[in-house]
Formats: C-alpha cells, sequence, structure tokens
C-alpha cells in the first residue's frame, strides 16, 4: 500500500514531548476522554442517546491542516500504527478538526481485534503491510471540534448539538471513507436488538449518553456502558501468593485444546482476606508437576506487569467457572473473576470451545449490517 507523503505527519512537524504535534486548536493534546460507569442493563427513560460499544482502540483524532494525530484513550500517540488511517483523515475536506471515535479491523463481516493488535508493532515497513492487507476504519461517534469560525470547542455543548453538527461533517465524507460516522439511536428497542444480536460480530454491547450532557472529559457522569459478559469452567492449574504474604493471591486458569494439551490462558484475583486464607486449605493439598502444556506462566503478559515467574504448579484436578469479558489471543485479554467451584465436573470437559472467537461461532450478523 502506497502512502502519500502527506500521511508521514508525525515525523516531520514540530513534537512536544509527549510525542504530540504541536497544534492550533481550541482541545489541547492530549485530551482526557468522556468515560462511561458500568451498568447491567440498557437504561430506560427519554434522556439517552444508544451507540453500538465497538471492540477496538479508543482514538482521539486532531487534525490541523495537513497534520493528523491520533490519541489512545490511555493518552498515548498512535499515528504511526494506522498510516491508512492518517491519508483517510487527510483526504477529507475538512481541515481542521477533533473527533472522538474507535479504531477497529474488520474483517469478513466481524471486526478482528486479534488482527487489530498486530498492528501496534515497532517496525514500519510491518505496520504498512497490514495496512494494506487488513485495513482498519474509524468508527466516529462524537464530534469536539469542527473547524468553523470562531475558534470555538464543541465540548461545552450538549450531545443533542454535537450529534447534529457530527452528522453534519459526514455529509460532506465520501460513503467509502475509511472514516465512517457510528450510528446512533433514541430507540432503546433497537439498542437493545443490536446488543443482542450482533455480539458474535464484534459488537462489546451498547453504549447510553445523556443528550443533554456537555463532553464530560475525564469522567462518567454522562455515559454508561452495558457490555457482553460471558463465562467459563477453567482448570486451575496454579496459583500465586500475595506480594509479601503466604495467602492467595491469584489461581491460574488453563483450558484444553483439540490435541489434549491444558493451554494456560489466564488468571482470577481479586480474592478478600478470608477468602485468599479459604483457599490456602483448597489449593496447597493439590501441589504437585507443571499441568501446562502450552503457554506456560512465566513472563509479563501483554495484558498484565505481574510477576509470572512465582507460581506454584497444582494437579489439574479443580474446576471453578469464572466470568470474563475478552478473550483474545489464546488468552483472557483483562483478568476474570470467579464466581464458583465446580466439583461436578470434570477437568478434561475444559476446552477452547467455551471461548471460541466470533470468526469460529456458526451463526452470525455482519458488521456490515449497522450502514
Amino acid at each position: 500500500m502506497a502512502m502519500s507523503r502527506k500521511s508521514r505527519v508525525a515525523g516531520e512537524t514540530k513534537l512536544k514531548s509527549s510525542g504530540f504535534p504541536v497544534l492550533d486548536l481550541p482541545i489541547p493534546i492530549p485530551f482526557a476522554p468522556m468515560e462511561a460507569k458500568r451498568q447491567q442493563s440498557v437504561p430506560t427513560g427519554d434522556r439517552w442517546q444508544f451507540e453500538p460499544k465497538w471492540d477496538g482502540f479508543r482514538a482521539i483524532v486532531f487534525r490541523d491542516g495537513d497534520t493528523v494525530a491520533i490519541q489512545s484513550k490511555a493518552g498515548q500517540p498512535l499515528t504511526r500504527y494506522f498510516p491508512e488511517l492518517i491519508e483517510a483523515l487527510q483526504a477529507l475536506p475538512q481541515k481542521r478538526f477533533v473527533i472522538d471515535g474507535e479504531i477497529v479491523v474488520p474483517l469478513e463481516g466481524r471486526l478482528s481485534f486479534d488482527d487489530l493488535l498486530l498492528r501496534i508493532h515497532p517496525a514500519e515497513s510491518r505496520v504498512r503491510k497490514l495496512a494494506g492487507e487488513t485495513p482498519a476504519q474509524l468508527f466516529v461517534f462524537d464530534l469536539l471540534y469542527d473547524g468553523r469560525p470562531g475558534h470555538k470547542s464543541l465540548a461545552t455543548e450538549p450531545l443533542l448539538e454535537r450529534r447534529a453538527r457530527l452528522e453534519d461533517f459526514f455529509e460532506r465524507v465520501a460513503d467509502d471513507s475509511l472514516v465512517r460516522l457510528s450510528p446512533a439511536t433514541t430507540d432503546r428497542k433497537l439498542a437493545v436488538e443490536w446488543f443482542e444480536k450482533f455480539g458474535a460480530a464484534g459488537l462489546d454491547g451498547v453504549m447510553a449518553k445523556l443528550m443533554d450532557q456537555p463532553y464530560h472529559s475525564g469522567d462518567r457522569e454522562a455515559m454508561v456502558k452495558v457490555k457482553h459478559l460471558k463465562t467459563a469452567d477453567c482448570v486451575v492449574g496454579g496459583y500465586r501468593y500475595g506480594e509479601g504474604t503466604r495467602l492467595i493471591g491469584s489461581l491460574l486458569l488453563g483450558l484444553y485444546d483439540a490435541g489434549g494439551n491444558l493451554v494456560f490462558i489466564g488468571h482470577t484475583s481479586a480474592f478478600n482476606k478470608k477468602e485468599r486464607t479459604d483457599l490456602k486449605a483448597i489449593v496447597e493439598p493439590l501441589r504437585g508437576d507443571n499441568p501446562f502444556s502450552i503457554r506456560v506462566p512465566g513472563g509479563p503478559s501483554r495484558w498484565s506487569s505481574e510477576r509470572s515467574g512465582q507460581w506454584e504448579p497444582l494437579r489439574a484436578e479443580l474446576v471453578c467457572e469464572v466470568e470474563y469479558d475478552y478473550f483474545s489471543q489464546g488468552r483472557f485479554r483483562h483478568g476474570s473473576r470467579f464466581l464458583r467451584w465446580r466439583p461436578e465436573k470434570k477437568a478434561a470437559s475444559c476446552t477452547m470451545e467455551q471461548v471460541l472467537p466470533p470468526s469460529q461461532q456458526k451463526s452470525r450478523k455482519s458488521i456490515d449490517s449497522f450502514f
């Protein structure tokens, strides 16, 4: 994929110490995105706007002329990892703007978080190769500055106004652009339908935003997220003591693959002091040889810096049920939440089939049905 010279803006402009370019915009860079409270169900009432919760990288995008910068949710530069999006953003007719959205990689009618992760690579040649093979898209759901005269931020305007301005913004964006308007509705019934039917296609849940509120930078007062949560029965293949104690800090979990190998998939923790004490009597008598055949614990993961080299192996006999949100690249992307022991289940029944990625699920809606 040949990229124009304009797409190499990050290395050609004056940079701040944060790694971002110096821009003449009313929104500072980096800028804290609006956060969301967790809720179990889609809220009711007529104050809400509902949107899909995409499974990707949150991104705030800044454009000032030919200079484009992409900021992650954590306030870090993402610009160099998505050259195809930089080119698409530079192709927009609007020359100055700040937008909030989600970077995703659509693949065969679903969103592939694993392919998105591959883009965070140190080699520019590798990034550009993947940009050509599996181009990313940016789903935009908020507008913080649209470049209109007056140099005015829209962050203080209510969502109702910002959404209207965002839809006006996209009236001038080509239908085949990699920059796309994320759907929104005030119809709760439709939002529930999104939640129920599009999980396998990559929808991570539903967002609900208060329409009369301004953009709440850095807080959770105006937005709610309702996420898909899943459960799995896992083999407990080891444990770690809490730092500086002999109480149990976390349990190491595994699932069997098609070849009968126990694969280390992550951990569950967040036990209180009494639970950690009770766990000692359960797990310590089962200490034995390492039961994991694949991905043996031994180093910090992409998701955790936990000291994973210090652990005690167990005989593969205990089974527990855990709740998790994401399973990606063969492991829980975040930690899981312990629910209960499953003494009636045999360890051999705890297989990877429970956590099949969307690409291997037989029945699913296409993400293209949204557009």
